[in-house]
């Protein structure tokens, strides 16, 4: 199971450009579709968890979904398939090609302008398919938006992510509490009901 988490996280680190958002949608269809390791709800848990900790997404998630899988080896695991291609492929940049070189080459800039739909497509994906998942619906559509559009502002304070990070997260705990309280008031009233009535 070490191997096999390893090699799909090597995969996905192999042959994904663009970033942890665009390594997303190919981690969730490894996860959760191909080999369901974890359900999709729990895995748009973790993708919550990975954006809420410090570091670079990619590596966040493969930790979260490694350790939900298989503890702390699963976790090693899944963050090294993810890191060793990125820092393999750049150690093989560094010795034979140069930023000069890269820019001068026809090729290898026809190359990189090819890939950028591509990775624009993938950074998209995720986000669409984590909204659905997430049922956002036309009544709480406008609270990503307004998100986004107050952070890109660039307002002192108020475009910070981690403010609306940490509101995401006061709400999400008076919610998930008022949600408890309501499902205990109910099944009290239940078996108050029940044992009233032999």
């Amino acid at each position: 199971m070490l191997t096999k988490l390893f090699l799909t996280f090597f995969k996905i680190g192999a042959f994904t450009f663009g970033g942890g958002w665009a390594m997303i949608s190919i981690i969730e269809k490894d996860i959760v579709d191909r080999n369901h390791w974890l359900s999709r709800e729990e895995f748009l848990d973790l993708l919550a968890v990975a954006q809420s900790l410090p570091g670079i997404l990619a590596v966040n998630i493969a930790a979260t979904v490694g350790d939900r899988i298989r503890g702390l080896k699963g976790s090693i695991m899944s963050a090294l398939g993810t890191i060793l291609p990125s820092f393999l492929i750049i150690l093989i940049i560094a010795i034979f090609l140069t930023p000069d070189l890269i820019k001068n080459n026809p090729i290898a800039s026809r190359v990189f302008m090819g890939i950028r739909p591509a990775v624009v497509a993938l950074i998209v994906a995720p986000v669409i398919s984590s909204a659905k998942s997430s049922n956002i619906t036309w009544r709480t559509i406008w609270i990503p938006i307004v998100v986004a559009l107050l952070i890109w502002s660039k307002i002192p304070v108020i475009s910070s992510p981690i403010l609306y990070i940490v509101i995401g997260g006061v709400a999400g705990y008076f919610t998930y509490s008022r949600n408890i309280r309501k499902i205990a008031e109910n099944s009290s009233s239940d078996s108050s009901s029940t044992s009233s009535n032999p």
